[in-house]
C-alpha cells in the first residue's frame, strides 16, 4: 500500500499543479514561467544524482573500480530512449510554434499535452526504480528515502502542471477541460512507475541500471526541453536562481530523509 501511495504521489502534485487554472484568470507571467522550468530542472537534476545514479553505484560496489559501468551504460540507454521517444511522438513544445516527430494532423493543445506527458515518463519511472529497490531489500535505498524522491518529483511536477492547463485555458479550452488535460498527462507517471517495479522485482541486478537509466531520461528532458524553455526571450536570471534552490531542495530531501 506505501507503495503504491509513492508512486501515486507525483501524479497528485501533477493534479493540483493543473487545478490552477480553476482558480487564475490570466496566463503565467513569463518571468514565473522561467522560474518554474528552473526549479523543476533543479530538483530533476538533483534527484538523478542523489537519489539514482549514486545508488546505482553503490550498488554496484562488489564491481570495485568498474562500478560506474552500470550506471554509465543506464545513463546511456535513457538519453538513447528518450531520443528515440522524442523523434516517434508528434509533440509540440511551449513557446513553439513548429510540431517535433512524425507529422500528423493534431491539435496544437493535443500536442501540448503529449510534450509534457513525454517527460512525464521518466519521473515514473525514476520513482518505480526507487520503491523496487527498496522491495527487493537493497540496503543502498530506504522507504524515507524513496518517499522523499516521489515528493521532490510532485513538488517539481505542481509548477509543470500549471504551465500545461494555463497555456490550455489561453487556446480557448473551458477551465474543466484544460484541468483534466493537464491531470491526464501526470497519468504516465504511476503507469511507467508500476511497469518499472515489475521489471526490477523480476531482474533485481538489472535495478542499477534501471536507476541510471532513469536518471538518464531525467537529465535528456532537462538539458532538451526544460533548461533552453527557461531561458527563451528576454535574458533573465530568474530561471538560473530556481533552477538553484530546486536543486538544493531536493538535495536536503534526500539527504535528510533518505
Amino acid at each position: 500500500m506505501n507503495v503504491f501511495f509513492g508512486l501515486m504521489i507525483p501524479f497528485i502534485g501533477t493534479t493540483l499543479g493543473s487545478a490552477c487554472v480553476l482558480f487564475m484568470k490570466k496566463e503565467l507571467n513569463p518571468l514565473v514561467q522561467k522560474a518554474f522550468l528552473g526549479f523543476a530542472s533543479g530538483v530533476m537534476v538533483a534527484a538523478s544524482v542523489w537519489s539514482l545514479l549514486i545508488p546505482a553505484m553503490d550498488m554496484s560496489g562488489a564491481m570495485g573500480k568498474f562500478a560506474f559501468i552500470p550506471a554509465a551504460a543506464g545513463l546511456l540507454l535513457g538519453v538513447g530512449f528518450l531520443l528515440v521517444m522524442d523523434k516517434a511522438v508528434p509533440h509540440l513544445h511551449l513557446g513553439s510554434e513548429e510540431s517535433e516527430g512524425p507529422k500528423v494532423a493534431l491539435k496544437k493543445t493535443t500536442m501540448l499535452v503529449l510534450a509534457v506527458t513525454l517527460h512525464n515518463i521518466p519521473e515514473g519511472l525514476s520513482a518505480g526504480a526507487v520503491f523496487a529497490g527498496v522491495l527487493t531489500g537493497n540496503d543502498t535505498v530506504t522507504m524515507a528515502g524513496a518517499f522523499a524522491l516521489a515528493i521532490g518529483i510532485a513538488i517539481q511536477n505542481f509548477p509543470e502542471g500549471a504551465i500545461i492547463s494555463m497555456p490550455l485555458r489561453g487556446a480557448g479550452i473551458s477551465r474543466g477541460k484544460a484541468f483534466l488535460w493537464g491531470a491526464a498527462s501526470g497519468i504516465v507517471e504511476p503507469i511507467a512507475g508500476g511497469v518499472t517495479l515489475l521489471l526490477a522485482s523480476q531482474i533485481q541486478p538489472l535495478l542499477p541500471y534501471l536507476l541510471a537509466f532513469a536518471a538518464g531520461a531525467m537529465i535528456y528532458v532537462v538539458v532538451e526541453e526544460l533548461i533552453p524553455e527557461a531561458n527563451e526571450g528576454e535574458h533573465s536570471n530568474v530561471g538560473t536562481i530556481a533552477f538553484a534552490v530546486g536543486f538544493v531542495l531536493m538535495m536536503v530531501l534526500d539527504v535528510a530523509l533518505g
